[in-house]
C-alpha cells in the first residue's frame, strides 16, 4: 500500500493536446457519477466520473480537475484526475491555469 501512495505522488498529470485532454473546474455535483465541469475553452461539460474514481477521489465542487471530452456534439467526457490544492498552485506558477478561472472557484 504504500508504495501506491508514492506512486501517486511523485507524477501529477498535465493537460496535452495530443491526448486533448483540458483543465477544468467543478461546477455542479449532478449526481449518479455525473458533474459539470467548466473548461478552459469557456464551454460548460457534463463530465462522468469513472468507476475506478468512485469512492475514492470526492470531488467538490470548485475543485480543479483533468478532463477528457469525448468529442461528441453533446458536451460530454470523463474525468482524469482530480488535483490536490499544492498541485494547483504548481499548475499557476506554470501558467497553464488562467487567474480569471481561480476566480470563479472563489465566487
Amino acid at each position: 500500500m504504500g508504495k501506491k501512495k508514492s506512486e501517486e505522488k511523485s507524477e501529477m498529470p498535465l493537460p496535452s493536446e495530443d491526448e486533448g485532454t483540458m483543465i477544468c473546474v467543478v461546477q455542479r455535483i449532478v449526481g449518479a457519477g455525473y458533474l459539470e465541469a467548466l473548461c478552459q475553452d469557456g464551454d460548460t461539460y457534463m463530465a462522468r466520473i469513472p468507476g475506478k474514481m468512485r469512492r475514492r477521489v470526492w470531488i467538490r465542487e470548485g475543485d480543479i480537475i483533468l478532463f477528457l471530452p469525448w468529442g461528441t456534439r453533446d458536451k460530454k467526457g470523463e474525468v482524469v484526475y482530480r488535483y490536490m490544492k499544492d498541485e494547483v498552485r504548481k499548475l499557476v506558477e506554470m501558467g497553464l491555469i488562467p487567474a480569471d478561472m481561480l476566480e470563479e472557484v472563489e465566487e
